[in-house]
């Protein structure tokens, strides 16, 4: 689903990523774990282009990220970010369910597809969902 090939981002004095390469398959649960500075947001940042790479290609679904118009992409994938970007306003399964709102996705198939989310990162949906 997801690929990194060669990847590399040199901001001005700082390399934050140099030659990444890895594969995330369909289906996989992934998660991003490293010290402060080790280039994860950076990593996240890449795959919907709010950053663009210095080298290398990323691919979703076997296309080039590049390739996508910038909103189709975007569109089609979402991330839960860090407690100091949700919505404060909305619940924990509303926060998740946003970007299937923006597709337009019944009321009900956005709760059922966040529900299944936090069952599948083992938080208890009737916990954590309000």
């Amino acid at each position: 689903m997801i690929e990194f090939k060669q990847v590399s981002k040199q901001y001005t004095e700082q390399l934050a990523l140099d030659d990444l390469n890895l594969t995330i398959p369909t289906g996989d649960f992934f998660v991003l774990v490293g010290p402060s500075g080790s280039g994860k947001t950076t990593t996240l940042k890449m795959l919907n282009r709010l950053i663009e790479p210095t080298d290398g290609d990323i691919y979703f679904d076997d296309q080039r990220l590049i390739d996508y118009r910038l909103r189709d992409l975007r569109l089609q994938m979402g991330y839960v970010l860090q407690n100091i970007a949700l919505f404060p306003n909305l619940t924990i399964q509303e926060n998740i369910a946003i970007q299937a709102e923006s597709l337009g996705w019944p009321r009900k198939e956005r709760v059922a597809r966040a529900r299944a989310l936090l069952e599948q990162v083992d938080l208890d949906p009737d916990q954590y969902a309000t």
